[in-house]
C-alpha cells in the first residue's frame, strides 16, 4: 500500500513539474504589449524566456520594448539572440539594420541588407527605404 502511495505521489509530482516547465507566457505578454502595458509585458516576455529559452519571438518583443526605452545595448542583445534562434526573422534583421544605420556602420548595413534581401517575404518593401537611408547617410557623412 505504501508503495502505491509513493508511486502515485511520484507521478503527481512528475506531471506537475513537467507542466510547469512548459508554461508559455507569450500570448499574455503580447496582449499586454498591444495594450501599451510595457512594464507588464516586459516582465512576462522575460518570464516566458525562463520557461522557453529558445522562443525567438519573446526576444524580438523585448528588443522592441528596449527600443521604446531607448536602451540600445539591450535592444541589440535581444535582436542578436532573435537572429541566432531564427536567422530568417525579417523584422529583427530590419531593426538591426536601423541600429547600424544610426551608428553610420555602412559596411555592416550593406552586409545585413544583402542577407535581408535574401530572406525577405513580408518586409521586402523596406529594402528601398534602407537603400535610400544608406545613400542619404553616406552623402551626409561625405559632406562633413
Amino acid at each position: 500500500m505504501k508503495k502505491i502511495f509513493f508511486i502515485i505521489l511520484f507521478l503527481i509530482f512528475h506531471l506537475s513539474f513537467n507542466a510547469i516547465g512548459k508554461e508559455n507566457f507569450f500570448d499574455e505578454a503580447k496582449n499586454k504589449y498591444d495594450k501599451q502595458q510595457i512594464e507588464d509585458s516586459k516582465f512576462l516576455f522575460q518570464r516566458n524566456i525562463v520557461f522557453n529559452p529558445k522562443d525567438a519571438k519573446s526576444y524580438l518583443y523585448l528588443a522592441k520594448i528596449y527600443n521604446l526605452e531607448e536602451n540600445e545595448k539591450e535592444e541589440l542583445k535581444n535582436l542578436e539572440t532573435t537572429l541566432l534562434l531564427d536567422p530568417k526573422n525579417e523584422e529583427a534583421m530590419y531593426m538591426l539594420i536601423q541600429i547600424e544605420l544610426k551608428k553610420s556602420n555602412f559596411s555592416e548595413v550593406k552586409d545585413l541588407t544583402k542577407k535581408f534581401n535574401s530572406i525577405c517575404l513580408k518586409f521586402c518593401k523596406k529594402i528601398k527605404d534602407i537603400e535610400q537611408k544608406l545613400k542619404d547617410a553616406q552623402a551626409k557623412e561625405a559632406s562633413n
